[in-house]
C-alpha cells in the first residue's frame, strides 16, 4: 500500500515537472549550478529541487500517511482522533478492541469485582446542559454533517464534595469539577479560540478558564465562568509603565467577580524561564492588555523580581492574599524528588504558603518554546505530581493546599492516574488546543496556524469559527467528566475524588505488576 503510495507521488511530481516550460529548467539549472548557498543544488540542480520538495512536505506526509496510529509526537493521530471524535460527537464508544501495545511496561487502573452503580456515585446529573453535536456523515465530497441540539448531564461534584481552595480567604473558590483550561495567554493562542474555550467552559460549569502570564484579556470572561488569572515574571497586566508592579492594577483585577484566584507562575514545563511571545503576534490590544510595546518580540525575566527566595515569595503571597481577598497559587516544575521538601518545609514552619500549588510536567507545551528545555528539564507529570504529594505529607502539610497537575492530561483515563497519584484538579492545553480544531502544525510560534488557534492574524483566524468550536469545547469537558466518573465506578468508589495510588498498578515487561504505593509508598508525616 506505501508502495503505491509513493509511486503515485512521484509520478505526481513528474507530470507537473513535464508541465513545466523547458525555458525555467534552463533558469533553475544554471541559478542553481553557480549559486554557494546549497551543496546538493550545486551538484544535482533539478534533482536538488525534488529534494527539497520531499524534504518541505516530508512531515505532512509522515503525519497523514506513514505515521502508525500511536506513533506521532507529541501526540499521536489517536490522541487526536479521540479528542475531535469526544468534542464533534459527544462519544467515546470504539469497536473491534484497544489499539494499546500490552505488551509494553505501563501503568494501569484497578477494577473492583464489586463495580458501583450509577445510583451510587456522588454526582450530580441535573441541571441537564444544552449543547449540540454533529451528526449526519462526513465524506469527502459530500458532508451532510450537520449540529444537532441535545441535553447532557454535567457530571460535576455535588455542593457537599465541592473541593474547596482557600478556604482562609476572604472569597474562597468552591470547584466542582476535575477539568479545566492550562495556561494559555491571549497572544499565544488568538481571541478566536480563547472566545471559544471561554463560552465552551463557561457553559459546562464546574470548570475554569486560565489566562496565562499574558494578562486578563476581555475573551477570557466572555462566556461568564471562573478564571484563574496568572502573575507571570513579566507581570503582565499588573505592571506600570515602568514595569514594576502595579497593586493598583492588581486590586483591580481582584475586583472582578470571575476572576476566581491567582497564580504565580515561577516556572512551566515547556521551558524553565520566562515566557516568549514573537513581535508578529503582539498587536495594539495585546500590548495593551500586557503593558508593552506592540509589534516587538516579548522576553519575560527568567525569574521575578519581586522575591528571590522562599521568606520573600511567601511575604508576597501574603500581601496579595489580603489585598485581593483571593487564594493565591503558585506554578512549578519539579526537578527532582526532592525539589518541594524545602518549599513544604517552611510551610510547616511558619503556618503560611500557597493555598494550592499547580505542578507543570516536562513534557507541558501549547505555544512557542525551546529545543533544549523540551527534551531534558524537568520531571515529567507522573513522576512530579507523585514526589510533589509525598514533601507536602512528609512535611504534614498536604490538606492545606490543593493540587493541580497538568501536562498531556488529555483523557479520562490519564487524568484518573494522575489524580491517584496525589492530584486534586487538572488543567488541560493542548487537548483544549485540539477541541477548537488544532491539527497539530508546530507553527504556533511563527504567528502563521493554519486553523487560526495560536495566531492572532485576522486573516488565518477566520478559519476559527466561535459559535462551532464553543460546542466542541463543552462536549469534551462533558465526555471527559462522565468518563471519568465511569472510571471510578469501575474501581468501585463513588467519587473520582478518592483514587489514591492503591488504585493504580504498574505492569513491567515480563507481565510482573505492583502496586503504586509499594513502587512509590505514601510517606510518613
Amino acid at each position: 500500500m506505501m508502495e503505491k503510495i509513493g509511486i503515485n507521488i512521484l509520478i505526481g511530481l513528474m507530470l507537473t515537472m513535464i508541465s513545466v516550460p523547458p525555458i525555467l529548467f534552463l533558469f533553475w539549472y544554471f541559478k542553481d549550478k553557480n549559486q554557494s548557498q546549497h551543496s546538493i543544488l550545486r551538484n544535482f540542480p533539478l534533482l536538488g529541487r525534488v529534494r527539497y520538495l520531499l524534504e518541505m512536505l516530508g512531515p505532512e506526509f509522515r503525519q497523514y500517511l506513514f505515521d502508525g496510529d500511536d506513533e506521532g509526537r507529541p501526540f499521536s493521530r489517536t490522541d487526536f482522533s479521540n479528542i475531535v471524535i469526544q468534542g464533534k460527537y459527544l462519544k467515546t464508544v470504539i469497536g473491534f478492541g484497544s489499539k494499546r501495545d500490552f505488551d509494553k511496561p505501563g501503568l494501569y487502573i484497578k477494577n473492583s469485582m464489586f463495580p458501583k452503580q450509577k445510583e451510587e456515585m456522588k454526582v450530580d446529573t441535573l441541571p441537564k446542559i444544552s449543547t449540540k453535536r454533529y451528526v449526519g456523515t462526513e465524506g469527502l465530497f459530500s458532508r451532510t454533517e450537520h449540529l444537532e441540539k441535545v441535553e447532557v448531564s454535567p457530571w460535576t461534584l455535588p455542593d457537599e464534595d465541592a473541593i474547596i481552595i482557600g478556604p482562609d480567604c476572604k472569597i474562597p473558590w468552591k470547584v466542582k469539577g476535575p477539568v479545566g483550561m492550562s495556561a494559555m495567554s491571549y497572544g499565544a493562542l488568538g481571541e478566536n479560540a480563547i472566545s471559544s474555550l471561554s463560552h465552551g467552559l463557561g457553559m459546562a460549569t464546574g470548570s475554569w478558564v486560565h489566562t496565562g502570564e499574558g494578562g486578563l484579556a476581555p475573551y477570557h470572561t466572555e462566556g461568564g465562568g471562573d478564571v484563574i488569572m496568572q502573575i507571570g515574571s513579566g507581570i503582565f497586566g499588573v505592571r506600570n509603565v515602568d514595569g514594576t508592579f502595579s497593586w493598583e492594577k492588581f486590586k483591580e483585577k481582584a475586583k472582578n467577580p470571575q476572576v476566581a484566584c491567582f497564580e504565580i507562575k515561577l516556572a512551566q514545563g515547556a521551558k524553565i524561564r520566562g515566557g516568549h511571545v514573537e513581535g508578529s503576534k503582539v498587536n495594539e490590544e495585546i500590548a495593551s492588555i500586557r503593558g508593552v510595546e506592540p509589534w516587538k518580540t516579548v522576553d519575560s525575566p527568567n525569574r521575578h523580581k519581586q522575591f528571590n527566595d522562599l521568606p520573600s515569595l511567601f511575604d508576597f503571597i501574603e500581601r496579595l492574599r489580603d489585598e485581593g481577598g483571593k487564594p493565591v497559587g503558585i506554578k512549578i516544575v519539579m526537578g527532582g524528588s526532592d525539589s518541594a521538601d524545602e518549599l513544604a518545609e517552611f510551610m510547616s514552619s511558619t503556618g503560611q504558603g500557597p493555598d494550592f500549588i499547580t505542578v507543570d510536567g516536562g513534557e507541558g507545551g501549547s505555544g512557542a518554546t525551546y529545543q533544549e528545555m523540551a527534551d531534558s528539564m524537568g520531571m515529567p507529570i507522573k513522576s512530579g505530581i507523585i514526589y510533589c504529594d509525598n514533601a507536602l505529607r512528609k512535611f504534614g502539610v498536604r490538606k492545606k493546599v490543593k493540587l493541580f497537575a497538568s501536562g498531556k492530561l488529555f483523557s479520562p483515563d490519564k487524568i484518573a492516574i494522575a489524580l491517584a497519584s496525589g492530584a486534586d484538579l487538572v488543567n488541560i492545553a493542548r487537548g483544549m488546543m485540539i477541541s477548537v480544531g488544532c491539527i497539530g502544525a508546530q507553527k504556533c510560534h511563527t504567528n502563521k496556524c493554519p486553523v487560526g488557534v495560536a495566531t492572532t492574524d485576522a486573516d488565518h483566524q477566520k478559519a476559527l469559527v466561535v459559535d462551532e468550536k464553543k460546542w466542541r469545547v463543552l462536549n469534551y469537558i462533558i465526555t471527559l467528566r462522565n468518563g471519568l466518573h465511569s472510571l471510578a465506578a469501575a474501581s468501585g468508589i463513588d467519587s473520582y475524588t478518592q483514587f489514591d495510588r492503591s488504585h493504580i498498578v504498574y505492569k513491567d515487561h515480563f507481565g510482573k505488576v505492583t502496586g503504586l504505593e509499594k513502587l512509590f509508598p505514601y510517606p510518613d508525616a
